[in-house]
């Protein structure tokens, strides 16, 4: 039996401190588009939306508030904004139309499927085994180098402890290779405040590595083995729709005699051609042993540390017929208790990253030794930047949501004491 971890946690006593350089920001002069999207009729903000300029590989995604920055190129300032999330119909607005406080609202989609389509695929595992099988056919298969904004927060209760957000280059390897992706830190930052983390360091190794492995489709084997698939229960749940397109919903969880630790949750197919749209699962943590032993690297030996919550989410996103990895995100809550003390802590890890750009590229793709990150890496602690209001420059980020701001307000505000 083989289960494989997508993040592991360090939890040490000892601060580790990771450098690296930073490229010098993009000069273009581009449009900035700020704003929000809700649903039409409850008027409630929509995570995980989809931004995309017309005719270009320009991205980006609403936050938790629904909230996005969007900035766009002085060449494409006539071209259209493809706003698209799951179970809602697709809207199409021109940039003239939008503004610095822009307000979108999007219809829920229809869900209903025609008999043919619902007649054609009756067992579920079978339909994900299909579906898995595709990387070859409906996945890009060029080199790609994709420019990807990356956000991390470690949180103790509410109170954010550690912030770091970076802006990233992917050599992303064609679906139907074995070869494994390759990351370039672009750009940086991080502030991290250890007072609020009673002495005890918890530091998220991996980085964008562990967005970029919840990728199902180029990365199997850490979640859908050979030997795990038949230790799954498959099961249709009701059909959604993306970007218009009729969905699939594939329920999937561990058997109830499987003792160790594996995932659950939904995988969203399309009907038409059995691409992998979207996955939302989590890592069963009943055992705490044994998740423990797949998260925890290091702890001191008067503290217990089990995962109380592991979460993943990617999504896709299809150009010139091609689906390519375009967004996940992960959340983890791990509960610390130190023996002899009376009360716990509750720590929460999030990481996402948004594809924002990309481009294929005919010749294999050089990487530079001095910025190219390791799946071991931790990020650089380093508040530099969050001081200057210009520092990301003309790249695509995530907006961050109303907790993450007020940290960020914080910060300026001890930079300015200082």
């Amino acid at each position: 039996m083989k289960t494989q971890n997508l993040i592991k946690i360090i939890v040490l006593s000892v601060l580790i401190v990771f450098t690296s350089t930073l490229m010098a920001q993009s000069e273009k002069n581009a449009k900035e588009i700020k704003g929000r999207v809700v649903d039409y009729k409850t008027n409630s903000p929509l995570t995980f939306t989809n931004f995309v300029i017309s005719g270009t590989n320009i991205s980006t995604v609403s936050n938790s508030d629904g909230e996005f920055v969007l900035k766009i190129p002085e060449t494409s300032n006539h071209n259209i904004i493809i706003v698209s999330r799951l179970g809602y119909e697709t809207k199409k607005i021109n940039i003239s139309e939008l503004n610095k406080n822009s307000k979108i609202k999007l219809i829920p989609a229809i869900t209903t499927l025609n008999e043919i389509s619902i007649n054609v695929h009756t067992d579920p595992e079978a339909l994900v085994r299909a579906t898995l099988g595709k990387k070859s056919t409906l996945y890009n298969n060029s080199n790609t180098l994709m420019t990807a904004f990356y956000r991390e927060t470690i949180k103790k209760r509410r109170k954010n402890a550690s912030l770091s957000e970076a802006v990233v280059q992917i050599h992303k390897q064609p679906y139907n290779s074995l070869k494994r992706d390759a990351i370039e830190l672009v750009k940086a930052r991080k502030s991290t405040d250890y007072t609020k983390l009673d002495t005890l360091a918890l530091k998220l190794q991996g980085g964008p590595f562990s967005n970029l492995y919840t990728d199902i489709i180029k990365y199997p084997e850490y979640i859908f083995t050979d030997e795990d698939m038949p230790l799954y229960e498959f099961s249709f749940d009701t059909n959604t729709q993306v970007n218009n397109q009729q969905i699939y919903v594939v329920n999937f969880k561990q058997k109830p005699n499987i003792i160790t630790p594996l995932y659950y949750g939904k995988l969203y197919i399309d009907s038409e051609t059995l691409a992998l749209t979207n996955a939302v699962y989590s890592l069963n943590v009943e055992n705490k042993e044994l998740s423990s032993k797949m998260y925890i690297r290091k702890k001191p030996r008067k503290v217990d540390v089990y995962p109380t919550q592991a979460t993943y989410r990617v999504n896709y996103r299809t150009q010139n017929g091609k689906w390519h990895y375009a967004y996940s995100n992960i959340s983890l809550t791990f509960k610390v208790n130190w023996k002899g003390k009376l009360f716990n802590s509750i720590y929460t890890l999030n990481s996402e990253m948004a594809i924002t750009d990309w481009e294929e590229i005919d010749t294999k793709i050089a990487k530079s030794r001095e910025r190219t990150l390791r799946p071991t890496t931790i990020l650089a602690d380093e508040a530099s930047g969050f001081s200057d209001p210009r520092f990301w420059g003309e790249y695509n980020i995530i907006e961050p949501e109303k907790s993450i701001e007020s940290a960020i307000k914080k910060i300026q505000k001890q930079l300015k004491r200082t």
